[in-house]
């Protein structure tokens, strides 16, 4: 008879094959010095890709003065970023799936702030950010990546959502291009320093983006949108008042219902696109972005023509739009669910 020790060190020859030993768990979970670490990192390359894109739109009114431009063709200096933004985004998907995000993102963010001169941020993200750790490189395969695109634009909830993106980008776009426009004039008269720091507001969209979350759970996707489109609406018809309390009270709101509008379309991108993810998620960015273009020119030529009134009928045509994109959505589940309770 053997002894215990050594019984228990041979296997059974019956007995099914097991690893010996685990991979350590090295993902990224929250509380984790690394999972900071990335927090600091993106919030670094946030600021540096915001300040890169909107760094004019509060000097907008300064250069219409300056230059003697209209509000449409100052405003081309944000709008043609957010566009050269839109056009890059798939090449930069298929890159990623080559070199990885790091890299990509690194590359990105130090061409644009060579160019730009934004690259402190840029250099702290470098520095922070965790070493990719499971990621496979894969070719680039431009007929792979056209056919996954066409995937894409082929599933009816994704193309809903990069609408949503789009119209709730170029309300904020029509709002942002033309606020600094209306607080220097009548009846508000705000020095243009005050009036420039009136972007501070976008912190707004801190607290909505995370809230929005907790509502898509409460009330699912399409209550969220609706709250979203709603809050975003109330701001635009209260911003009509001539009040400085109401006008700014009104920029809270529209900027709370945007944030939390795209925070919910954006996260459902990726829930619901099964493959190809980096690309489906460029397709919803680059609608967001063209939103941004077109809702930025079309908001700063309505208030060059009608003042404030016309800026906010462009946001409120948007949330129209976005009101009818998912009520559509609505009603194609609700046949959905009769089709299978009939069925």
């Amino acid at each position: 008879m053997q002894p215990s020790s050594t019984r228990a060190s041979v296997p059974a020859p019956d007995a099914p094959a097991t690893a010996t030993a685990t991979a350590p768990d090295d993902r990224l979970r929250p509380g984790r010095p690394a999972f900071r670490r990335a927090n600091l990192a993106l919030f670094a390359a946030g600021v540096a890709t915001f300040v890169l894109l909107y760094s004019t739109q509060g000097l907008l009114p300064v250069l219409s003065a300056d230059l003697d431009l209209t509000p449409g063709q100052a405003s081309w200096t944000a709008s043609a970023a957010t566009l050269g933004l839109a056009l890059g985004l798939l090449p930069a998907s298929a890159l990623s799936d080559r070199y990885g995000r790091t890299a990509v993102m690194t590359a990105s963010t130090l061409a644009a702030s060579v160019l730009a001169l934004a690259l402190l941020a840029t250099l702290v993200f470098r520095l922070l950010i965790p070493a990719a750790r499971h990621f496979t490189p894969a070719p680039v395969d431009a007929r792979a990546l056209a056919r996954t695109v066409g995937r894409h634009l082929r599933n009816p909830l994704l193309v809903r959502l990069y609408a949503l993106g789009m119209l709730f980008m170029a309300v904020f776009g029509a709002v942002y291009n033309t606020v600094g426009y209306r607080l220097i004039s009548a009846p508000f008269h705000l020095p243009e320093s005050i009036a420039a720091s009136i972007f501070v507001v976008y912190l707004v969209g801190t607290g909505t983006s995370a809230a929005a979350g907790r509502l898509s759970g409460r009330l699912g996707r399409r209550g969220a949108l609706y709250v979203s489109v709603g809050v975003t609406s109330a701001g635009l018809l209260l911003s009509l008042a001539d009040s400085l309390l109401c006008a700014l009270l009104g920029l809270v709101l529209i900027t709370a219902g945007f944030f939390a509008g795209h925070a919910t379309a954006s996260s459902a991108v990726g829930r619901t696109a099964t493959e190809g993810r980096a690309q489906a998620s460029a397709l919803y960015l680059i609608a967001y972005y063209l939103g941004n273009s077109l809702g930025g020119t079309l908001g700063a030529d309505a208030y060059h023509a009608t003042g404030w009134p016309g800026a906010a009928a462009v946001g409120l045509t948007a949330m129209t739009l976005a009101a009818g994109v998912t009520l559509y959505a609505t009603r194609q589940a609700h046949t959905t669910r009769r089709a299978l309770a009939d069925g």
